[in-house]
């Protein structure tokens, strides 16, 4: 009980959430409540973000990711190198389990690295830079992030020209990002010991990966997303149904405002002809720009219905996500942990987080426009 009351404060205290809320109560103005609004809901959307929060929970519970993280860490001798390790397995973990949960997963593991070493100073650049490679990362597959999954799902895009559409600007980030990294002073560090994590059991990995299999084979529309969400939830009650209450129900409902609210703004035609002619021609902007003031994924879920280039709306959004703080809330989770450090510098993160943030965006940005990345 004390769980549940907790997480229904909490859901009053995400901005994203609440401003969703708002944004779909003041619509209903104009659009007063019937049966279409049913009509508005994504199902398939729901289900394959509700299956893959689930799994991934479930993944992390049983300790998949610190095991990743301390044996890569056992290679590590110097700052550079540290920095290196815990950028990189953000950029690619991103990919698979999305941004927010590569940060919520590995910015804990750089503080606890950098603080046992003594090298506090080097902890703002390394977390700015694990959360500027968990929102680029997680550009390359609709898994990465829920503004992919989205468009990947009304568009009905195929998985090829997906990746083919992100594979550029995945790459050349990656690029910019071993970049960054050599900025950083390579110090010597002692050996950083990691709290000893018992061995994955077998019998506990198997059945999360074949469940992570499924949730892919219904992405990739293998299999019906009804039956996949069907399997995942019956299979978490089997092996923990403590995992039920774990995941980010928010999210779901902030999705579900959002459908609402934009469901309704289609139905006013004044706004919706004003948007359209906005948005046509102008999707890599509209979508960087918008993102910076409302978050990448209510921007992608709003201009998807007024634009038919799906491949240029989600390079801008993902390309959103860099820039302010707001602009991905992936990146509030990483301002968050920090704030709770001992003698955090929480101007200063701002500051080098907004600096870091502008150099990515205004490098990729003009770089897509020049080459046409999308």
């Amino acid at each position: 009980m004390k769980n549940l009351k907790k997480r229904i404060s909490g859901f009053f205290c995400d901005p994203v959430l609440l401003a969703a809320f708002v944004a779909a109560v003041i619509s209903a103005q104009f659009v007063p409540p019937s049966k279409q609004y049913l009509g508005y809901l994504d199902l398939h959307v729901l289900s394959l973000l509700l299956s893959m929060m689930l799994v991934v929970a479930g993944l992390q519970k049983v300790g998949v990711f610190a095991v990743i993280i301390e044996h890569l860490l056992k290679f590590v001798h110097n700052t550079r190198m540290l920095a290196l390790v815990l950028v990189s397995v953000c950029f690619f973990c991103s990919m698979l389990i999305t941004n927010d949960v590569a940060l919520i997963t590995f910015v804990p593991l750089a503080i606890i690295s950098l603080t046992q070493t003594e090298k506090q100073k080097r902890l703002i650049p390394v977390i700015i830079l694990q959360t500027v490679a968990a929102n680029l990362g997680s550009m390359l597959t609709p898994l990465g992030n829920p503004q992919n999954l989205y468009l990947y799902s009304i568009s009905n895009m195929s998985m090829w020209k997906f990746l083919k559409t992100m594979a550029m600007p995945t790459a050349i980030s990656l690029l910019m990002l071993l970049a960054a990294v050599f900025f950083i002073k390579p110090e010597h560090i002692q050996h950083i010991a990691q709290p000893q994590t018992e061995p994955i059991k077998k019998e506990k990995l198997v059945p999360w990966s074949v469940l992570f299999m499924v949730c892919l084979l219904a992405v990739l529309r293998v299999i019906p997303y009804g039956i996949a969400l069907l399997t995942v939830i019956a299979s978490v009650i089997i092996l923990d149904k403590k995992i039920l209450v774990c995941v980010d129900y928010g999210l779901l409902l902030t999705f579900i405002f959002l459908f609402v609210f934009i469901g309704n703004i289609k139905n006013i035609s004044v706004v919706s002809e004003t948007l359209s002619a906005l948005v046509g021609g102008r999707e890599l902007t509209v979508g960087i720009l918008l993102s910076q003031v409302i978050s990448n994924v209510p921007a992608a879920m709003l201009l998807s219905k007024f634009t038919e280039d799906y491949s240029t709306l989600l390079v801008g959004v993902n390309l959103g996500g860099l820039g302010t703080l707001i602009a991905s809330m992936a990146s509030v989770i990483s301002y968050k942990l920090y704030a709770c450090v001992s003698g955090a510098q929480t101007g200063k993160y701002l500051a080098v987080f907004t600096a870091i943030n502008l150099v990515f965006l205004i490098g990729l940005w003009t770089i897509a426009k020049c080459f046409s990345v999308a």
